[in-house]
């Protein structure tokens, strides 16, 4: 089950906009303008799931951001999708390279985002040792 994701992208306009969106997994958002504060919040919440990441960003952008990460050993981790309008193909490529797991291009539909963190983290199947007392109707 998701439970914690960073959302590292300097528009407050879209940190709320994935507030909205990801409200149907009912988790925590940990939010950073640029990779610097990424950093330093991965140092503070050892216990993120996901990170969303843009490319566009001041102080350090999400190439940095990756370059950084991957010497850490952060993106075989913890999956970072980049989330982004930045046109230049170069980037998300060298993002890919880098350790992303993958990449939208903004804007994008809710639906898309949620198709891929369903893959990412499928829901747990209902079985007997998931719920011993399914068959009573309780658990």
């Amino acid at each position: 089950m998701l439970k914690k994701i960073l959302v590292v992208d300097d528009s407050a306009l879209i940190r709320q906009m994935y507030r909205l969106i990801m409200g149907r997994y009912r988790c925590e958002l940990v939010d950073a303008m640029n990779g610097q504060e990424a950093l330093d919040a991965l140092v503070v919440h050892n216990d993120i799931q996901l990170i969303l990441l843009d490319i566009n960003m001041p102080v350090m952008n999400g190439v940095q951001f990756l370059e950084k990460a991957s010497a850490l050993g952060i993106p075989k981790k913890i999956p970072v999708l980049i989330i982004t309008t930045e046109g230049k193909e170069q980037d998300t490529i060298r993002g890919l390279r880098l350790g992303a797991t993958g990449y939208l291009k903004k804007p994008f539909e809710p639906a898309e985002l949620h198709d891929v963190i369903d893959k990412l983290f499928p829901a747990p199947v209902a079985g007997p040792e998931a719920a011993p007392y399914a068959a009573l109707g309780v658990g």
